[in-house]
């Protein structure tokens, strides 16, 4: 495995650390700022727009600049986010820092996973975004208990000294083992020449400037790019409209006490950690065929999650198989719309504020069904039913898709 990966994944564990251990730290920081409990969940939701917005807005400022030195600056906003949060005297600057960190994410996955396909053999390039997301994977697993434990021991500011070492270390390790040449983009079309890496020569290719904005926007073009972005925002808001309430289904259906719910999350999020790895995999043989079935796989789970949610072991069982089939389509869903859209990293970005749009709209459904009175299960059916039109939108996508190939391949009389 290429060193850069490594360090690649250490960065993205760094952010989905600070993305998840608020949630363990909410009650300290609320008392420590003296502020509502409201007011304090603005530091989870405010980090998520931010997410999306600068997903977009950096990934379109920096276009025409080297990839690397791009995710050292990412990281270095990163960096500054949480020192910011580690310092704060007030809550102003607490949501300044946490929008801060929040700014470089979707940056970063983007860009980054252009620079981890670069760094292998074309055939690896799923699996090389799944060890960079695998940093991601794991960081849900221990964000919430890593933040509950360091807080409860020595402060939520001592959380936020460690994501910030963390980033320091990451920082370094981008800098260090990420070649120069990775990511490299063609001038003219802002799009990737020939892949890196292993297929490169022994200095990597050619240093090449990367191209401008309106190359980059010239990707949206592609009907693929569109219903590859709507196939990921559905699958994100299937996944995310039955997670984001699960707790409320382990405590009042599955017969769970509120104290196992941690332990369960952390089951959930194994599942992701597999799941990642397993679908970067299968994207690597037949993408668009592991697409299809990963979602299929992702409705089958939450309907039966939702029959069997009374059941305390099914809901352990399911728990998981939901983390596994909720995450084994986002490496191969990367790669997809970066290859139609020609590597550009616009598109590599609007992929992660795709997913939080859909985490939003997941997380609005499920809890418009709750309140509708249809019961704790219902954010199951919800998510089911998202993630259907999901698998439907990459059917369409996969068929299009073989058409196009086929007709390139038909000799014109």
């Amino acid at each position: 495995m290429p060193s850069g990966l490594v360090a690649l994944a250490l960065g993205g564990f760094g952010i989905g650390l600070t993305e998840f251990l608020i949630a363990g730290l909410l009650p300290q920081v609320a008392s420590s700022f003296a502020v509502s409990e409201a007011a304090a969940g603005w530091l989870i939701s405010g980090y998520a727009l931010s997410v999306a917005v600068g997903a977009i807005a950096l990934t379109a400022a920096t276009a025409r600049l080297p990839r690397k030195p791009v995710l050292v600056g990412l990281v270095a906003l990163f960096v500054l986010g949480n020192l910011l949060s580690a310092i704060a005297p007030n809550y102003p600057v607490m949501l300044l820092g946490r929008i801060v960190a929040a700014l470089c994410h979707g940056s970063f996955f983007g860009i980054g996973s252009l620079v981890a396909r670069s760094l292998v053999a074309p055939q690896k390039k799923s699996q090389a975004v799944a060890v960079m997301f695998a940093g991601l994977t794991v960081a849900n697993v221990l964000g919430v208990p890593f933040g509950a434990l360091v807080g409860e021991r020595w402060g939520w500011r001592a959380a936020f000294w460690a994501v910030t070492a963390i980033g320091v270390l990451a920082l370094a390790g981008i800098a260090a083992l990420v070649p120069a040449w990775a990511g490299r983009v063609h001038p003219a079309t802002g799009t990737e020449p020939v892949p890196g890496g292993p297929a490169a020569t022994a200095g990597g290719p050619d240093p090449v400037p990367p191209g401008g904005l309106r190359a980059q926007v010239r990707a949206f073009r592609s009907w693929q790019v569109w219903l590859t972005l709507a196939a990921t925002a559905l699958s994100y808001g299937g996944m995310f409209g039955a997670f984001s309430y699960i707790a409320y289904t382990f405590t009042e259906v599955s017969g769970f006490a509120s104290a196992d719910v941690a332990w369960l999350l952390m089951v959930y999020g194994v599942g992701l950690v597999v799941g990642n790895l397993v679908g970067g995999r299968a994207a690597d043989r037949d993408r668009d065929r592991a697409l299809v079935l990963a979602l299929l796989a992702l409705t089958l789970t939450l309907a039966l999650f939702g029959l069997l949610a009374g059941s305390a072991t099914a809901s352990v069982v399911l728990v998981f198989v939901m983390g596994v089939t909720g995450f084994a389509s986002v490496p191969g869903m990367i790669t997809r719309v970066t290859d139609f859209a020609h590597g550009a990293a616009l598109a590599a970005s609007a992929n992660v504020s795709a997913s939080n749009v859909g985490n939003a709209l997941g997380a609005w459904l499920g809890g418009l069904a709750i309140t509708a009175g249809l019961g704790y299960t219902s954010p199951l059916y919800v998510g089911a039913g998202i993630a259907l039109l999901s698998t439907v939108v990459m059917v369409i996508a996969a068929r299009r898709a073989r058409s196009a190939h086929v007709a390139d391949r038909v000799p014109t009389p």
